[in-house]
């Protein structure tokens, strides 16, 4: 790997680690609904200019269809789902219950493209799934006041970014990224335009909760995918996948560097048996060969 796209990995961590902190800070005044639907809408128009330059409309409206399923399971629904999780869950609980979307997508590719999992990849997958058990087991709380739905809805969503990402390799494979990007923040803008109509919040919203909003929209949207696109370019799929183990760290950090979150040994022993299980299910590290 070259050091410009270590830089690039490491930024585009540090970007996605932040989507968390911007989403803490806002949602207490914008609520679910209207944030994500500013934080799909924005970068929607970051990303019109480029595809216009590019010429990636037509590409757009000819495969409408297949490229709103993954504004649908790839941003609308994940989103929403963390927006809600972040009305009570911390940042760096967050970023780490996200580790697991690699885990998501080899699970559902072997369940529906029937794609070839080996064992090891397999006990992989067991590990990660321990690791989100360690991480939420003293948050199961489904009383009044209880944080329960909030965690089902934060190891949820990268449930959908793993239909979202087999969908795209059975329906899309033959469209560009850019070309899905766009139409897929467009698609997830039109979904999620009711529900942030009719929850649009009464009082004024703060400056800070404006600030927190915009950098969500453009810089952990717009300009990531743009990021994430280059990097897929430059060192394939797994190389540029490999920012998942990066963006717990930061959004750990974030967490506890501007609110003050609290770092418990529950979040580092589950952060780090997600991040084994997660690197074992894609191969990244493997078993010694057998002797003969």
């Amino acid at each position: 790997m070259r050091r410009r796209d270590l830089l690039d990995l490491l930024l585009l961590a540090a970007v996605w680690g932040g989507s968390f902190l911007f989403m803490r800070i806002a949602v207490p005044e914008f609520g679910p609904g209207p944030l994500m639907e500013l934080r799909v809408g924005l970068a929607a128009l970051t990303l019109l200019p480029l595809a216009a330059l590019r010429g990636k409309f037509p590409l757009i409206a000819q495969r409408w269809k297949a490229i709103l399923v993954v504004g649908a399971f790839n941003s609308a629904i994940p989103f929403l789902l963390y927006a809600y999780a972040a009305q009570s869950l911390g940042a760096g609980f967050m970023s780490v219950a996200n580790a697991v979307t690699p885990v998501w997508g080899a699970v559902i590719g072997w369940l529906w493209l029937k794609d070839r999992l080996a064992w090891s990849r397999a006990f992989g997958l067991a590990v990660a799934v321990l690791g989100i058990v360690v991480l939420v087991w003293d948050k199961l709380n489904f009383g009044a006041g209880g944080d329960g739905p909030a965690v089902l809805a934060a190891v949820s969503a990268p449930l959908f970014y793993g239909i979202a990402a087999n969908w795209t390799k059975r329906f899309l494979s033959d469209v560009d990224a850019l070309s899905s990007a766009t139409g897929s923040m467009i698609g997830a803008s039109l979904i999620l335009a009711p529900l942030a109509i009719a929850t649009w919040p009464a009082e004024p919203v703060s400056w800070q909760a404006w600030s927190a909003t915009v950098a969500l929209a453009i810089l952990c949207t717009g300009f990531a995918y743009i990021m994430f696109f280059r990097l897929i370019a430059s060192v394939g799929p797994t190389g540029a996948v490999s920012v998942t183990f990066l963006v717990p760290v930061f959004g750990v950090l974030w967490g506890v560097w501007f609110l003050d979150e609290m770092l418990t040994a529950r979040i580092l022993i589950g952060a780090a048996i997600i991040l084994i299980g997660t690197a074992l299910s894609l191969g990244l590290i493997r078993w010694p060969a057998r002797r003969t």
